[in-house]
């Protein structure tokens, strides 16, 4: 049902039935590393490129999902995923080995929550009984295509962002009933936003504008106040775009408890790992989500959660031709059962 403008209430609560989060060797050395259910200790993962690899991480989450529901891949009627590699190719072509019926989406980011919210909404209106959804990004892929290659050595600025190495899948269904499992109630689709700004280096500052519109359209669309959820994280801004967006969200006039305002790219590294602002990529929500967070709300740290990712939605080709950052964000309520 669609809720104010640009907001979708999920009636029939489709459950997060099960999820897979891999990781690569920074990860195993994070914050958050016990939750994570496979990881690496080297990028390559016994493959001989960075974008093979990066394929192995989607394979491994949505395997380790299906495994854990102890539900067969000709159970599923469609996967959901996307990465921030030309083309998602790493996404195709896991799909290409887990062969299901796919849809691959690009939200950069924001693509953790963009899937999400999409296989909630086909669940939600028995479009299908069980739908696999995931996201993922490799550090030494991605620099080398948006930024250097990492053998390069170019010194970063303090607002630069440490890209994820990893993957998370979450398993979508409508078929799972029960106590203590994990629900969507609702999700807002987010309008691209563009400020103007222009270093890639930067992408926290210039995703926070577009994180605070989600935000505070989501609750006049719901016409909650923000005490409702336990937790509101946002997906990548790191510590310049998170208190951007605070500012913003507190200059229109949304208070949300300081302490109740994270950002998965702030928990998953410890402090001493040289990660500048703090980590990104479309790994960064998933793994962050799928893995520590929905662990956190079935220990009952947390009932009502909303997760919004976000997105910088350029390309090497527009940054050349001098464009400007447009950005998005997506967000979803998740409350226990």
């Amino acid at each position: 049902m669609l809720k104010g403008k640009q907001s979708w209430i999920f009636q029939n609560r489709p459950v997060i039935a099960a999820t897979g989060v891999s990781g690569g060797p920074f990860e195993a050395n994070g914050n958050l590393a016990d939750d994570f259910d496979v990881l690496h200790d080297d990028l390559w993962m016994g493959e001989d490129s960075y974008e093979k690899a990066h394929r192995v991480l989607m394979e491994e989450a949505g395997q380790t999902a299906l495994q854990k529901a102890n539900i067969q891949k000709e159970d599923i009627q469609f996967y959901i995923a996307g990465d921030l590699i030309n083309q998602i190719t790493p996404s195709s072509l896991s799909a290409r080995t887990i062969q299901i019926p796919y849809f691959g989406i690009f939200g950069a980011c924001s693509t953790s929550m963009e899937g999400l919210a999409l296989a909630s909404f086909i669940v939600n209106y028995q479009g299908a009984d069980y739908i696999l959804t995931g996201a993922s990004s490799h550090n030494a892929a991605v620099e080398k295509q948006f930024r250097y290659p990492t053998e390069y050595g170019g010194q970063k600025p303090p607002t630069a962002q440490w890209t994820i190495t990893g993957a998370g899948a979450a398993l979508v269904t409508s078929k799972v009933a029960g106590q203590n499992m994990p629900v969507t109630t609702s999700a807002t689709i987010g309008k691209v936003i563009d400020m103007g700004l222009t270093d890639p280096f930067n992408m926290g500052g210039a995703m926070a504008p577009a994180a605070a519109d989600t935000i505070t359209a989501h609750f006049k669309d719901m016409q909650l106040d923000p005490s409702y959820y336990d937790l509101i994280v946002t997906g990548d801004l790191g510590r310049i775009g998170q208190e951007t967006t605070y500012e913003l969200l507190s200059n229109n006039g949304l208070n949300i408890e300081r302490e109740k305002f994270k950002d998965c790219g702030l928990m998953i590294y410890k402090e001493d790992q040289p990660v500048q602002s703090g980590g990104s990529g479309a790994g960064c929500s998933a793994t962050v989500l799928y893995g520590h967070l929905l662990n956190q709300m079935k220990q009952g740290a947390y009932k009502r959660i909303l997760v919004v990712a976000t997105g910088a939605l350029l390309s090497p080709l527009t940054f050349q031709q001098n464009e400007s950052i447009p950005c998005i964000a997506h967000a979803v309520s998740i409350e226990m059962d």
